[in-house]
């Protein structure tokens, strides 16, 4: 397991804060790269719940700066997030929609959200490599 992984899934698995899921993706990135905590929280506030209003997921979110913060800023990088986690869940990358088809009852949200959170820590961590970007 990576390192920013592995911080992720601290984060997440921190029962004293919530950390949202733009915040589980993004802080272990922007740690490495000198943000404080802090600082990264800050950034990401507004972006857990799909905007808090159900729109783009999180993690999704979370993933987009991340790639940004490290110079994959380019429309084909957003393009190509986009495509590996809509791939993952058929088609589905808004919060509402990823909860309404993935999520049954209310013990099932905090797992789905992890996994999402992962799943986009794992694929910014890979486009990263495919571009030989170091993180």
């Amino acid at each position: 397991m990576s390192e920013v992984l592995e911080r992720s899934k601290e984060l997440r698995n921190d029962h004293n804060v919530h950390y949202n899921c733009a915040q589980g993706v993004f802080i272990p990135f922007a740690e490495r790269k000198g943000l404080t905590k802090e600082q990264a929280e800050g950034i990401t506030a507004n972006f857990g719940s799909g905007m808090r209003v159900g729109l783009t997921c999180g993690a999704i979110t979370g993933g987009l700066m991340a790639l940004g913060l490290y110079g994959a800023d380019q429309p084909a990088d957003s393009a190509e997030f986009f495509r590996r986690m809509r791939d993952l869940h058929e088609g589905r990358t808004s919060c509402h929609d990823l909860l309404a088809a993935e999520v049954h009852s209310p013990a099932e949200k905090k797992p789905h959200c992890d996994g999402m959170v992962y799943e986009a820590v794992e694929a910014v961590e890979e486009m990263l490599r495919e571009r030989n970007i170091a993180y």
